[in-house]
């Protein structure tokens, strides 16, 4: 049985930066989502910067969001560099929220 992609992408919509506080979907921060094996998920994500203090937090949230999920058997978040976060990537509405 295959996992909707969108199931997943809402687990991670309940990830929020404790710095911004909005989801790291809505910020743009998620890349890529894939289901590579029956039950295993992989997801491509990036922080805000490469110091960001708050990254092994989300890092780990996002984790355990996803292994709730039924039938997630197993998680590899990637965490990426490129392309460079920047935030012409947050979700539009956000962005606007937040006067950029």
């Amino acid at each position: 049985m295959s996992i909707d992609v969108d199931v997943i992408r809402d687990a991670l919509r309940r990830v929020i930066d404790p710095e911004l506080g909005f989801s790291i979907v809505e910020l743009g921060l998620v890349y890529t989502i894939e289901e590579v094996d029956e039950g295993k998920i992989r997801v491509e994500m990036t922080l805000t910067s490469p110091g960001c203090p708050a990254g092994a937090q989300i890092m780990g949230e996002a984790d355990a969001m996803l292994r709730d999920v039924e039938g997630v058997e197993d998680v590899e978040i990637e965490l990426v560099w490129e392309p460079f976060w920047t935030p012409e990537r947050i979700d539009p509405k956000i962005r606007a929220y937040m006067g950029f």
